[in-house]
């Protein structure tokens, strides 16, 4: 599989300090804008106990999951608040043509623990 942009959602579909959650073939992210205008990608699932993310809090450049308030800076993945320990991966976006793009990259599809 090699690296293509996908369309996500247009710019206007993400508030300022807000997140969607976006699944594409079998892989759930979570898509950011931050503050300043600025968007950003991570996996959707939580590194703790891989909850949507997008159902959590959005707080300047940090997402706080909506089960046990584990926090990570979404602009570089980095877990900032325990019980999440573990970064998050992060996803390279950008704007083109009033729509927000995903860079789609080979890997596993996430999936919940058995």
């Amino acid at each position: 599989m090699h690296e293509r942009w996908v369309r996500v959602c247009d710019v206007e579909a993400v508030d300022r300090e807000d997140v969607l959650r976006f699944d594409h073939e079998g892989r759930t992210f979570a898509v950011y804008r931050a503050p300043d205008g600025q968007y950003f990608a991570t996996d959707g699932l939580c590194t703790h106990e891989r909850v949507h993310l997008a159902n959590g809090l959005v707080m300047g450049a940090t997402i706080e999951c909506p089960r046990h308030n584990g926090r990570f800076d979404y602009r570089t993945g980095k877990a900032k608040g325990v019980p999440a320990c573990i970064d998050l991966a992060t996803h390279p976006i950008r704007v083109e043509g009033g729509a927000v793009m995903l860079m789609i990259g080979p890997g596993e599809p996430s999936s919940s623990p058995a």
